[in-house]
């Protein structure tokens, strides 16, 4: 048996320093103190360097985000902003305006309400104008004596002044393109009226059916028309009318007859003046020549039967 002073001693050595329960944590701790810090100081600075409109963009935008991105629908500058509900564009001082490539319908309805006005007060110029000119017919003797062969009416093109042959009253000598004295007075009275309107002028002569003798391959009635056409446009220019009035002469023969029972009715021997309006002025100027245009034809003459 062993006494105590054979009992092992055993020693106890505590390390100090250290702290090695915890170790670095503490900077990871200061790491993200930091990071909250620099983004804190960002913030204030990027609301100190915002203007009002920033401003009022950023407060639109969480008043209600969330209902309208996730239930859709529109709200506040839903137009212009990224995110769907998310505000006005903070780029603009005021209000969101949607942005569409196609007109309103309130646009739309504006503009063929201002289409039609313009019309209207056109079609009120053009019967204005008409009053005029059926005034003078009845009131100056020059004209007065041939109110039978002047028709005024409205139509689709514009305002028509026809001049048509009576039967002991012809326009132009048989075959010839050489006017009548009293057709000449005609169209300087015309000439002057016409000039009080800004409205393109077309001028179209007619003729009846009586054909001549060597045919179309010759000169015929197509040539005559244009030829009378012409040589009214002159007589126009010389009464006064500006040259440039004047968009359109044609000659149409026997096209166009205005007694298709009596193709030999001197009534179909004529001259139509159109003054146009707007809408057949932008027809005329568009479309393609589909028929002679003529300005300075040489007058013919023909020693064939009346036409």
């Amino acid at each position: 048996m062993s006494d105590d002073s054979q009992r092992p001693i055993i020693v106890r050595r505590i390390k100090k320093g250290g702290h090695g329960h915890h170790g670095g944590a503490w900077k990871i701790a200061y790491a993200d103190f930091v990071t909250a810090m620099m983004a804190f100081f960002l913030l204030m600075w990027l609301l100190g360097s915002a203007g009002k409109s920033d401003l009022d963009g950023i407060s639109e935008f969480f008043k209600t985000p969330l209902k309208v991105a996730l239930g859709g629908g529109s709200g506040s500058g839903d137009s212009s902003s990224v995110v769907k509900g998310g505000g006005k564009d903070i780029s603009r001082k005021s209000g969101a305006v949607q942005r569409t490539n196609t007109p309103s319908k309130k646009s739309t309805i504006n503009l063929e309400a201002a289409k039609a006005e313009a019309i209207r007060q056109e079609k009120a110029k053009l019967e204005e104008l008409k009053k005029k000119l059926d005034e003078k017919i009845k009131s100056q003797g020059a004209l007065k004596q041939f109110k039978n062969q002047i028709k005024i009416e409205i139509t689709a093109e514009g305002l028509r002044i026809q001049i048509t042959d009576e039967k002991n009253r012809p326009m132009f000598n048989s075959g010839s393109a050489v006017l009548q004295p009293y057709v000449k007075e005609i169209l300087a009275e015309i000439a002057h009226v016409l000039n009080a309107v800004p409205n393109s002028i077309s001028l179209s002569g007619h003729t009846d059916a009586a054909p001549y003798s060597g045919g179309d391959r010759g000169y015929s009635n197509w040539e005559l028309s244009s030829d009378r056409a012409n040589a009214c446009r002159r007589e126009l220019v010389a009464g006064g009318i500006e040259d440039g009035k004047i968009l359109r002469v044609v000659g149409l023969g026997s096209a166009v007859l205005s007694d298709k029972v009596d193709p030999l009715n001197p009534t179909n021997r004529r001259i139509s003046i159109i003054v146009m309006n707007k809408q057949t002025e932008e027809a005329v100027r568009n479309q393609d020549v589909s028929q002679v245009e003529i300005k300075n034809a040489p007058v013919g003459s023909a020693t064939t039967p009346a036409h």
